[in-house]
C-alpha cells in the first residue's frame, strides 16, 4: 500500500464542474490542479451552508477502489509522520461517521492505537468525552474508550477528519481532551486543508490560547472561495438542477444472506478503541470472510462493497481482500450515511441520486446512501447513467439480519445479480463479552 492519493478513474468526467460554475467557485492553493481528480462538489439542502466537498477516495458518497481508500488513509498517516518525525503518536482519533475508516487506515499506517467518535452509545460503557461538530447536520459526538485504549497518555494525540475547513471542531476537541487528559502535543490531520489565510491565523491564535502545541498535517492544501451571495446562488442552483436519477429499470436482484462469515471474537470497529494488535485481528477476520465469500461472487462483472455509517474500515479491508481473490473483477467500495445531500442527475455533479431506508441499527431512524454508481462514469451511447449498476452488492452491517429488511429492499434495484448481506458482530468491548 502506498501513501498517495489515487487519481480519478479513466473515462470519467470531473465532478466539480457543475457546482463550480453555478456558484462561481474558485479553487486555489498548491493542490488546486489536482482537486478535480480526487474530489467533487455537491450542494447541501441547507439554507445556511451552500456546498459540500465530496471525496472520490474516501469510499463514502462516491464508490472507490478499496485499495485507493486504504491508500488515502495511509497518505494521511504519512503526512502525520512527516510532521511528528521521531515523536510517534500513541493514539489516533477519527471523527464519525465520515472519517472512521480514514482515521483507522491512518492509525494502521502509524502503528498506533485507534478510537473513533460515535453516535451509537453503548449503555454499559462510560462516556469519556462529549463535544459538538458545529457545522454538521448531526452535531453530537462521544468518545467511549474501553479496555486497553485510554484517552490518557504521554505521546502525541492525532485527530483525523476528511476535511479541515476552519479547524473549530478539532480545536473544540483538543480543548475538551486537554482539560481532562492533558498531553504535550496534538496533530490535526486531514485529506484536505481548505482553510483560508484568515482561518489559519484564527486557528493558530486559538491553539496558542489553549497553551498546547497543535500541528496540522494534510495531504492536499486547496482553498475554495465563493462570492458573497453564495447562499442565494446555491438556492437558485438547487432549483435549476435536474431531479435525482431514478433507480435502474432492470429486474430486481435476489438477496443472499451470509451469516457467520466474521469470527465472533474478532473486532469490527474501533468504537471502543483498538490496539495495533486489535487492528491486525480485524484485518485477519476480513481476509477470512473474503475467502469464504469470494466463491459466491465468481463470474460477477462488478462488485460494490457497501459499509454502513460508522462501519467503514472493516468493509474497506474486506473489499480489498475480495479484490485480490477476484482478479479481473472490478471491486468498489462506499458506505451508507446519515448525511443529506442535494442530489441531481447531472454528469458534472458529485451526487446524482439518493436512496433512503430504515437504519439497521435503529429502524425508526432514516439512513441514506448516495450514488451507488460512480457519478463520473460515462455510460455507453444511448444508455442513461441511471441504468448503470454492479452485478453484486455486498452490504456489511453490524446489526441483526432481521433489522436489515428495509436496507435490502432498497438495494435490490441496484444489483443485476444479488444483494449479499454480511452481518458482523456489533462492537462490544472485550471486558463485557
Amino acid at each position: 500500500m502506498t501513501g498517495t492519493l489515487a487519481a480519478a478513474p479513466p473515462d470519467t468526467v470531473p465532478l466539480s464542474a457543475t457546482v463550480a460554475r453555478l456558484l462561481d467557485a474558485q479553487v486555489s492553493g498548491p493542490g488546486a490542479a489536482a482537486f478535480p481528480e480526487w474530489a467533487g462538489l455537491a450542494l447541501r439542502d441547507n439554507p445556511r451552508r451552500a456546498q459540500l466537498v465530496v471525496s472520490r477516495v474516501l469510499g463514502k458518497h462516491v464508490p472507490a477502489a478499496p485499495s485507493a481508500v486504504l491508500a488515502a488513509g495511509a497518505a494521511v498517516g504519512d503526512a502525520v509522520a512527516a510532521v511528528l518525525g521521531a515523536d510517534a503518536p500513541d493514539l489516533v482519533i477519527g471523527y464519525c461517521e465520515t472519517a472512521t475508516g480514514l482515521g483507522h487506515a491512518a492509525a494502521a499506517r502509524l502503528g498506533a492505537a485507534y478510537l473513533h467518535t460515535t453516535r451509537r452509545l453503548h449503555p454499559e460503557v462510560p462516556v469519556a468525552a462529549r463535544f459538538e461538530e458545529e457545522h454538521s447536520h448531526a452535531v453530537a459526538h462521544a468518545l467511549q474508550p474501553a479496555g486497553q485504549v485510554s484517552l490518557a497518555g504521554n505521546g502525541p494525540l492525532v485527530l483525523v477528519d476528511d476535511e479541515l475547513t476552519s479547524g473549530r471542531t478539532a480545536l473544540n476537541t483538543v480543548a475538551e481532551l486537554h482539560a481532562r487528559f492533558p498531553r504535550p502535543r496534538y496533530v490535526v490531520a486531514a485529506l484536505l486543508d481548505a482553510r483560508t489565510p484568515e482561518l489559519r491565523a484564527a486557528f493558530e491564535q486559538r491553539a496558542a490560547e489553549l497553551g498546547v502545541r497543535v500541528d496540522v498535517a494534510a495531504v492536499v492544501a486547496a482553498r475554495l472561495t465563493f462570492p458573497p451571495d453564495v447562499l442565494g446562488r446555491a438556492a437558485a442552483a438547487r432549483d435549476a438542477l435536474p431531479p435525482p436519477a431514478p433507480p435502474p429499470s432492470g429486474a430486481r436482484a435476489t438477496v443472499a444472506e451470509h451469516p457467520g462469515l466474521w469470527p465472533d471474537a474478532a473486532p469490527t470497529t474501533a468504537r471502543h478503541g483498538l490496539t495495533p494488535d486489535g487492528t491486525a485481528r480485524l484485518a485477519a477476520a476480513a481476509d477470512s470472510a473474503a475467502a469464504r465469500l469470494a466463491p459466491a461472487l465468481i463470474g460477477s462483472r462488478g462488485v460494490l462493497v457497501l459499509g454502513t455509517e460508522e462501519l467503514m474500515y472493516a468493509p474497506a479491508v474486506l473489499g480489498d481482500r475480495l479484490a485480490t481473490r477476484l482478479p479481473g473483477t472490478p471491486v468498489l467500495l462506499q458506505s451508507t450515511t446519515r448525511s443529506p445531500v442535494h442530489a441531481a442527475d447531472d454528469p458534472g455533479y458529485a451526487v446524482r441520486r439518493t436512496v433512503a431506508f430504515p437504519a439497521p441499527d435503529d429502524p425508526a431512524r432514516r439512513s441514506l446512501v448516495h450514488n451507488l454508481t460512480d457519478p463520473a462514469a460515462v455510460p455507453p451511447p444511448g444508455v442513461p447513467w441511471s441504468e448503470l449498476r454492479a452485478d453484486d452488492v455486498v452490504v456489511v452491517v453490524d446489526a441483526p439480519a432481521a433489522d436489515c429488511a428495509g436496507l435490502l429492499a432498497a438495494l435490490r434495484p441496484f444489483a443485476a445479480r444479488a444483494v449479499h448481506l454480511v452481518t458482523v458482530p456489533d462492537a462490544e468491548p472485550e471486558a463485557l463479552r
